[in-house]
């Protein structure tokens, strides 16, 4: 019974770490660039889009198809970013225990 109780507690502590590391991903900013820094695309920690940056040189008709690439490019190279801050913080939070692919914790 004594496993159980420390287990159910060491649950307890993960949860509350959990909901603290959710609370910093919301301060976390990571930006992701394409076309040479011309487009910049910052996210939250949580993968949500905070702002969009296009340098004035591609506020063209013409390059609408190509704004539009950079945008797309510019978006995955934050997410990555965004998905790197998430996994090491994820890293620190279980001590390094290896979780497998895909793996979600039920807190948060």
């Amino acid at each position: 019974m004594a496993d159980f109780m420390g287990m159910m507690k060491k649950a307890a502590e993960l949860q509350s770490k959990m909901q603290t590391m959710q609370a910093e991903l919301e301060s976390v900013e990571v930006e992701g660039t394409s076309g040479g820094g011309m487009v910049k695309v910052t996210l939250s920690g949580k993968g949500e889009l905070k702002s969009v940056k296009i340098d004035d040189s591609l506020l063209k008709p013409e390059e609408k198809e190509i704004l539009e690439d950079l945008l797309v490019t510019a978006h995955a190279d934050a997410r990555k970013k965004s998905e790197s801050v998430m996994a090491e913080k994820m890293k620190a939070l279980t001590g390094g225990l290896p979780l497998p692919a895909g793996f979600k914790l039920p807190f948060g």
